[in-house]
């Protein structure tokens, strides 16, 4: 079993759901965990988990998505774990500075706020999602992964994304 691995476990034992279709995920997902040793790599073709985070300038009201070049959807950015992450956590911050060319990001919560079961080309997704606070004068640069980057009021978002990152966002603003 590998660190990541270890800390998925770790910090799904130890999230607490928000409410009950949470939780079941969260169990599903340590289920996936128990009986896959690779469950956190994209080659696990029954499903992986991934790390995503939704970039909020809480100031400003907004929040930055990505239309995924593959999926052609609006999404928080976010992906695949990998070899060199030590954390869940840490790889949503990768993946966010990766995607959306901010350096600096720093997660709203230690703890997962979401998490969001769907499936992709490659595989099923289990999504663990966080929040990530852009610093002030934050400059997006689009990457490879994404076919525009953009920024979108609070109100907005409903109108171009899914139910998940409208549920992320919702979540999201409760902490705020």
């Amino acid at each position: 079993m590998s660190g990541l691995h270890a800390d998925a476990v770790g910090v799904l034992e130890g999230w607490r759901a928000p409410d009950a279709g949470q939780d079941r995920l969260r169990r599903e997902y340590l289920a996936h965990l128990a009986a896959y040793p690779d469950g956190m790599w994209k080659p696990c073709t029954d499903g992986h988990i991934t790390a995503s985070v939704l970039v909020v300038d809480a100031p400003g009201g907004r929040v930055l998505l990505t239309l995924h070049a593959k999926l052609r959807m609006w999404l928080q950015t976010g992906g695949h774990c990998e070899a060199e992450d030590a954390s869940l956590a840490g790889a949503a911050l990768r993946e966010g500075a990766e995607e959306s060319g901010i350096a600096g990001l720093r997660l709203l919560s230690p703890e997962p706020l979401r998490l969001d079961r769907h499936l992709t080309p490659c595989a099923w997704h289990l999504d663990v999602q966080y929040a990530a606070l852009a610093p002030e004068g934050a400059i997006e640069e689009i990457s490879d992964e994404s076919l525009d980057l953009r920024w979108f009021p609070y109100e907005e978002v409903g109108t171009v994304a899914d139910g998940s990152v409208r549920n992320l966002l919702a979540r999201t603003r409760a902490l705020l």
